[in-house]
């Protein structure tokens, strides 16, 4: 849907000098992608729709906005964005729309043909293609792609000097767009590499944003023995072997929930293959909280996510989502729980087609998703026939991840944007958190960085291999801990070793931010590590990794009718979210805010953690980092004590 174009185009001529026709390059691709063929010269009577996406604005001042209702400090603070206010703040400039609205009339573009989308980032309008040529410069073909795939595109556009700064690109132009076919077993995609860049400026795979759940992800939870029922008692005296939510609210002191308050909500994401049984529920909750038997999470499909019904059963495609989904509703039962079910199971689902689900204007903020990397709606390959999922579902007050890419997986402007967004949400007043990864300082698969080529190696050696989006200084990260050999919930954790280490270390694109630069100071001046720049980035001024930590060690879960011994970041996930649930129901029955953006807070009160001192997160061929007093890259600034925690968020406004 759009509105048209208001403004009077004299008034703006009048205002704005029309530019000048010293055109020059604007995006430029070498050669046809493999695959590919020229078909024929467009005929210049046919009409193409062109979208020019217009720069966005205050994308420099973001970390500010956010600051101002985030920080305990700030006047401010809890005085979360509507969305209508998020999205008018980060508009294109009426400037920009006006230089780009002189541009095209002064091609022949009237402006009663050119509309604006709701989103307000894009100009769209019908031409021929003859009047789009003259406008760009350039020529349009047909291409061909070998899977019968048509694509209208050009090589090379060009605009006015005077213009290119208030455009971010145009479309159809550059981008070949291909949804690419499925390999034998449609959820195992393993995808020829192209030109593209990652952030390491190596190759970068298309759809591997895709893979996210597929059922041989690295973000999996990490499988143990199975469980016999005179272990799932959830007796405090063998926590360390059998992780129950028994042991966690004597391990966290978190209460029983009393109350449901209908403006509290919290959410659990997960990305189609990975699905819930309602019988793992069952069996999970007749032993370990019994008012929630065929209890279901609310059901938020997005893009034909499917559950209940999926023909595929088994540890890699059940464990994930009974895990969280187990946890999370009975540490937070009465209140509900809802589930983000993302991608039908032909295409799957990236995290950016889950945030296009939250919020409509992201699907074409800062340009809009990546077709080499995101989802495309109805799918051409014969799952979801529906379109593609714009806004329409509402962003719970804390949602929760247990899934990860590499850093080096994406481009650093595809990783920008998206931790753009994750700014917005916290604008917004809700609290966003990832886990930090089951292998240390490498990355998923024991991965690192080859210092020579820059791609990445078996885990033998090399750079150490951040996560994302844990790196985004816009989330709050969650490591993982286990308690001490013969340990008990009243004994200080370590940080995990067994079967995984808890993800960390510093970010390869994001900067440090300022509620952390104290922290990072001063353990770059504790630590004494003994890697330099040949390992990590040692310059101290980019984001460090985890915020936080929870156990994730040997929790007992329903799987498949069974109860087994499942460990990994994606068990503290969920109980950090369920932890922070549990306050923003204190905050809105007493008439506060929710909790939104956390760091800050957390980084300002590091007293309310339980300081994790032992542990290492070894990888790439080293020990890794260890935990210290103070804030780590193994366990962050600790596992979190309930009353303590609760205490700060209830004394602010």
């Amino acid at each position: 849907m759009y509105f048209t174009l208001l403004a009077c185009a004299g008034l703006i001529v009048s205002t704005f000098a029309a530019p000048s026709n010293n055109h020059v390059l604007h995006e430029k691709r070498n050669g046809i992608p493999h695959g590919w063929k020229e078909v024929e010269k467009l005929p210049g009577a046919e009409v193409l729709t062109i979208r020019i996406a217009l720069t966005q604005s205050n994308l420099d001042r973001t970390d500010d906005y956010l600051r101002q209702v985030s920080d305990p400090e700030s006047d401010t603070y809890g005085q979360h964005w509507s969305a209508k206010e998020i999205a008018e703040k980060f508009a294109p400039a009426q400037e920009s729309v006006d230089v780009v609205i002189v541009w095209l009339e002064a091609a022949g573009i009237q402006q009663e043909r050119i509309h604006r989308s709701q989103s307000l980032g894009w100009l769209i309008f019908d031409a021929t293609v003859d009047e789009v040529q003259s406008l760009l410069k350039t020529e349009y073909y047909r291409y061909r792609h070998s899977s019968g795939h048509p694509h209208v595109g050009c090589t090379e556009y060009h605009v006015p000097a005077q213009v290119t700064s208030h455009i971010d690109f145009i479309t159809p132009t550059v981008v070949f767009d291909l949804k690419r076919a499925q390999s034998k077993d449609k959820y195992l995609r393993r995808i020829k590499r192209t030109k593209l860049k990652a952030a390491t400026g190596t190759p970068v795979e298309p759809n591997i944003a895709l893979e996210i759940g597929s059922p041989d992800s690295a973000s999996l939870p990490k499988p143990g023995p199975l469980v016999n029922d005179s272990a799932i008692a959830g007796k405090v005296e063998t926590c360390g072997s059998y992780m129950t939510p028994t042991c966690l609210r004597e391990l966290y002191r978190i209460p029983f929930g009393t109350s449901s308050n209908p403006q509290n909500s919290y959410g659990i994401v997960e990305y189609t293959p990975q699905v819930y049984l309602q019988s793992d529920l069952d069996l999970f909750f007749a032993n370990f909280s019994t008012n929630q038997v065929q209890r279901t999470p609310i059901l938020a499909s997005i893009d034909g996510g499917e559950v209940g019904t999926a023909a595929t059963t088994g540890y890699v495609f059940n464990a994930e989502s009974d895990l969280d989904l187990e946890y999370a509703m009975a540490l937070v039962n009465p209140q509900k729980v809802t589930l983000y079910q993302v991608g039908d199971p032909v295409a799957g689902a990236s995290f950016n087609d889950f945030l296009d689900a939250i919020d409509g204007t992201y699907c074409t903020f800062d340009g809009g998703d990546d077709p080499t990397q995101d989802a495309k709606y109805p799918d051409p390959k014969g799952g979801y026939q529906g379109p593609k999922n714009c806004g329409g579902f509402a962003p719970t007050k804390v949602i929760a991840t247990s899934y990860a890419y590499n850093e080096a997986d994406l481009t650093a402007r595809y990783e920008l944007r998206q931790c753009n967004e994750y700014a917005k949400l916290g604008l917004a007043g809700t609290t966003v958190i990832y886990a930090s990864g089951d292998y240390g300082v490498a990355g998923n698969n024991e991965e690192c960085i080859d210092p020579t080529t820059k791609t990445l190696n078996n885990g033998a050696g090399g750079l150490f291999n951040p996560a994302f989006p844990a790196s985004c200084p816009y989330v709050t990260v969650v490591g993982a801990t286990q308690l001490k050999p013969n340990g008990s919930v009243l004994d200080p954790e370590e940080a995990i070793e067994t079967k995984i280490r808890s993800g960390g270390g510093f970010s390869n694109v994001f900067g440090l931010p300022t509620y952390q630069a104290e922290a990072v100071s001063s353990w770059f001046s504790t630590s004494n590590t003994p890697y330099g720049a040949d390992r990590f980035n040692n310059s101290g001024t980019s984001r460090g990794y985890p915020d936080i930590s929870a156990n994730g060690a040997n929790f007992v879960t329903a799987v498949d009718g069974v109860f087994a011994q499942v460990t990994g970041t994606s068990a503290s996930t969920p109980v950090i979210g369920a932890i922070l649930t549990l306050i923003n129901e204190a905050r809105l029955n007493a008439g506060k805010s929710s909790i939104g953006f956390i760091n800050p807070v957390l980084y300002a009160n590091p007293g309310v953690f339980n300081d994790i001192t032992s542990g290492t997160n070894r990888g790439c061929g080293t020990s890794g980092f260890a935990a210290i007093a103070g804030w780590d890259p193994v366990t962050g600034l600790g596992t979190p004590d309930y009353p303590k925690l609760l205490r700060v968020f209830m004394e602010l406004d």
